[in-house]
């Protein structure tokens, strides 16, 4: 009944404007069809995801280039090299039946654009793919199509209306 490919969606926007909350609100919906949902997160910042004093850490501190860690329920590889996005989703894609990424601006997949406020629509002339505008009540009043050089049917969601988001996205996504 899986899908042979993983359905892919990128959140992408500023800081703040509601892409980690609506990551893990799609989440929910999806795990709720029964559907398996992988994430992918970029961090601009150099993130620490190991507690310090774990053997897993303390293998990191020594100098390991990759730790791997599992137990009977879990998996994490840790790498201390930066993963391009191809290879994160190569990684997954055979265990999920979607994928939703949050950030990494620049790939070539579909996104949701998240915007808080009304500079930050300037977002939408940079990157390829958007598929809607998901936008709090000021950015929503400031926005524009015309201005913006987009499509006039693009869908502008408010941040607020989950179930809009969620019927966008299964109206595209392809079902087995």
């Amino acid at each position: 009944m899986h899908q042979q490919h993983a359905f892919i969606i990128q959140l992408v926007g500023y800081k703040n404007t509601g892409k980690t909350t609506s990551v893990c609100r799609l989440t929910e919906r999806y795990k709720g069809l029964g559907l398996r949902v992988g994430t992918i997160k970029h961090d601009a910042h150099d993130f620490q995801i190991d507690t310090p004093g774990t053997d897993t850490w303390k293998h990191q501190a020594a100098g390991a280039d990759i730790t791997a860690i599992t137990s009977a329920s879990r998996t994490a590889i840790l790498k201390q090299s930066k993963s391009e996005l191809d290879a994160l989703i190569a990684a997954i894609a055979q265990d999920v039946d979607i994928i939703l990424i949050e950030g990494f601006k620049t790939a070539p997949y579909p996104k949701l654009v998240f915007a808080r406020e009304a500079d930050q629509l300037r977002l939408l002339e940079s990157v390829s793919q958007p598929i809607a505008l998901v936008g709090w009540p000021e950015a929503l009043a400031a926005f524009s199509a015309e201005e913006y050089r987009l499509e006039p049917t693009l869908p502008v969601i408010p941040i607020d209306d989950e179930e809009a988001l969620f019927a966008l996205l299964e109206s595209i996504r392809p079902h087995a």
